[in-house]
């Protein structure tokens, strides 16, 4: 039997983990007004909730990655897609990819449901997406060559070792093709190393 898409749960767990968010985001962003995005075509433009600034009004296009795979576990890293297989077909993952808006990405870790269907804590990392990339480009590393390595491997499942990073300090490459029906090629990051570089902070 092949590894069956959890695409319809994971939606359900996104919904219910919005509206914690939302209850976050209005506790802890106190010069800034949130607003969550229900347009499904902004939705796949990378747009989950619009942060604006209260006193200059200027707003923030952002897209939450959560860890909802792994719910009561605190991971150090973040998985970022770089491409994954839908009908047969290779698409770009939300990296890389030029059709999105996104300027920053809330990485939702560390989530915990210590109550029945309800979500009790989590933490939230701030990613902007711009300096992302250029320091992913500073070290010459592109959509092209990570693909390259995955072909070049000849792997069809697990870690693969990239000379760009240092793979305990700041990340390498994951191939899932055994536990993932959309067999996502992921770059896996150190969230502290996103943070030692400045393209990260702590928001919660």
């Amino acid at each position: 039997m092949g590894v069956q898409s959890n695409f319809k749960k994971d939606l359900q767990k996104e919904k219910e983990l919005a509206v914690y968010l939302d209850s976050l985001y209005k506790t802890h962003l106190k010069k800034y007004t949130t607003q969550r995005v229900l347009n499904y075509k902004k939705q796949l433009q990378g747009i989950d909730v619009l942060f604006t600034h209260n006193e200059t009004q200027e707003t923030y296009k952002i897209d939450e990655k959560a860890q909802l795979d792994y719910i009561g576990e605190d991971l150090p890293t973040f998985a970022f897609e770089i491409n994954y297989i839908k009908n047969d077909s290779l698409k770009k993952g939300w990296l890389f990819d030029t059709s999105k808006t996104t300027q920053f990405y809330a990485l939702i870790t560390a989530i915990y449901k210590d109550e029945p269907n309800k979500f009790t804590s989590c933490k939230i990392t701030l990613v902007n997406r711009k300096k992302l990339i250029a320091l992913l480009k500073s070290k010459k590393i592109t959509q092209d060559v990570l693909c390259n390595y995955l072909e070049n491997e000849h792997k069809t499942y697990g870690k693969i070792i990239i000379k760009e990073l240092h793979n305990y300090r700041e990340g390498y490459l994951y191939f899932s093709s055994k536990n993932k029906a959309e067999s996502p090629l992921n770059l896996i990051l150190k969230l502290d190393y996103l943070i030692q570089k400045g393209v990260a902070k702590r928001l919660i």
